[in-house]
């Protein structure tokens, strides 16, 4: 193995991996004393002046999405021996390649983590006017607390690999190409956001939506196939296929507009279906979602309670959600004008102009439970539907009222209605529930932190 294709600086060089446009070492930087990863382009490319040059440039583009969250450092960019090299930081968890070879789909939360951390470099690399173009698990690097960093942005497109039209190299990612790549048009940001899609349908399901022996073949589905459900591969529920519909829509500008909101779909879809089965009998394989009241109903607090289930089926997800169905009319914050007329001490009279905003009352909702009322209210504060979540936690609170220290429920609806009440700018308004809240739980610290918040803004 052949390791002088490094600068001196770079010693002790073992290769860790091998793909289409080059070979991967790690290192140790000696002049920091680190250990680095170095990544060199192949010698097939290495020959053409053009590929390197434009190689270079990308490496370099990339290097400017140093320090952006979840995304993979760049410490140098060179060339030796005619072999351009990219040295970025070694991470040594592996890929999601790695995770998906070894044990096939993920529980969804940590499938949601990884996505979200994705997510955000993604967006950042967007916002800096930077396209990947090969978001796919191998790119997807693990460091060893499981946090997932994006590595080689642009590569694919200064290697000429970002669509099945330049060349058949590409062919071992078509599973991942949009389908304007697999068309040979131009990547976009809302390509990246749709080979995220793909890697988010494969983490959840373990296969890929067109996975199929022919490369070729599978990059024409993209383009022409419709998206198989996610419930016939998988034990995860139907509600699902609408959100990878649209994330995976063969016309970009119908897909959703970042990468984080599409991460958030995921989970508020999860949320609707584990909401719809609430109530049902819990089987004992695979298990339904149980209620921990005590580590659920606090936003920021969100726990979910892995179950073990046979053969490795799908852990059940505390993600309560009401169904729309069930959910009562949303009463909107209604802005009254009042004029009135003030007289002065001097007998002067003033006409004063007010603003005064004022919250319908809730319907009844007389058949629905007041824990179920906080379960659906909080589901909506969740997806940052607080408008929405307000009638529910309203009448949660209502029903709730009086119903004991041994029931924590009141306190969480208290609690979720002061927030609700907080973040829609009714700071007055919030003050009472969360110290109803602080009263009812008073080993909790976060009515503390909202009343003082609700204070101050009151």
């Amino acid at each position: 193995m052949r390791t002088d294709i490094l600068p001196a600086r770079y010693r002790g060089a073992q290769r860790i991996g091998r793909g289409g446009m080059g070979e991967i070492y790690r290192a140790t930087d000696s002049l920091l004393g680190r250990a680095v990863a170095v990544k060199v382009l192949a010698e097939p490319y290495a020959q053409d002046a053009t590929v390197r040059e434009r190689f270079t440039r990308e490496a370099l583009s990339a290097a400017r999405l140093s320090g952006q969250p979840n995304t993979v450092t760049i410490y140098d960019v060179g060339e030796q021996d005619g072999r351009p090299y990219i040295v970025m930081e070694y991470l040594g968890g592996g890929s999601l390649d790695d995770v998906l070879r070894r044990d096939g789909a993920q529980p969804p939360e940590r499938a949601f983590e990884w996505l979200e951390q994705a997510a955000a470099a993604l967006d950042a690399a967007h916002g800096h006017g930077v396209v990947h173009r090969d978001v796919k698990p191998a790119n997807l690097m693990l460091d060893r607390e499981a946090r997932v960093h994006v590595a080689d942005f642009g590569i694919a497109s200064a290697a000429g690999m970002d669509s099945l039209t330049l060349t058949g190299t590409v062919l071992g990612t078509a599973g991942y190409l949009s389908p304007e790549q697999a068309q040979g048009d131009r990547a976009t940001p809302a390509s990246d956001r749709y080979s995220l899609a793909v890697v988010a349908y494969e983490l959840l399901t373990g296969r890929r939506p067109f996975e199929s022996e022919s490369p070729t073949a599978e990059a024409a589905a993209h383009v022409h196939a419709g998206v198989p459900s996610v419930c016939d591969l998988s034990s995860l529920p139907c509600e699902l296929d609408p959100v990878f519909s649209k994330a995976l829509a063969k016309d970009p500008a119908q897909r959703f507009d970042s990468a984080a909101e599409f991460v958030a779909a995921l989970r508020a879809a999860l949320a609707d279906a584990a909401g719809a089965t609430r109530g049902f009998p819990v089987a004992p394989a695979p298990a339904r979602p149980v209620r921990q009241p005590r580590t659920s109903a606090w936003p920021g607090l969100l726990v979910l309670l892995v179950i073990g289930a046979i053969g490795g089926a799908l852990a059940a997800y505390l993600l309560t959600r009401g169904n729309d169905h069930q959910a009562a009319p949303v009463p909107q914050p209604k802005a009254t004008t009042v004029v009135r007329t003030v007289t002065q001490p001097s007998g002067q009279a003033t006409t004063v102009t007010q603003q005064v905003t004022t919250t319908p009352a809730a319907p009844s909702a007389s058949g629905t439970s007041g824990q179920a009322l906080n379960d659906q209210g909080y589901a909506k504060m969740r997806a940052g539907d607080y408008a929405g979540a307000l009638p529910l936690l309203q009448q949660s609170v209502a029903k709730l009222r009086g119903v004991g220290p041994s029931d924590p429920y009141e306190a969480y609806a208290n609690y979720n209605l002061g927030y609700t009440l907080l973040q829609l700018g009714h700071c007055s308004e919030a003050v009472p529930y969360l110290q109803r809240a602080q009263q009812l739980e008073p080993q909790r610290s976060e009515p503390g932190k909202a009343l003082k918040q609700a204070q101050k803004c009151a």
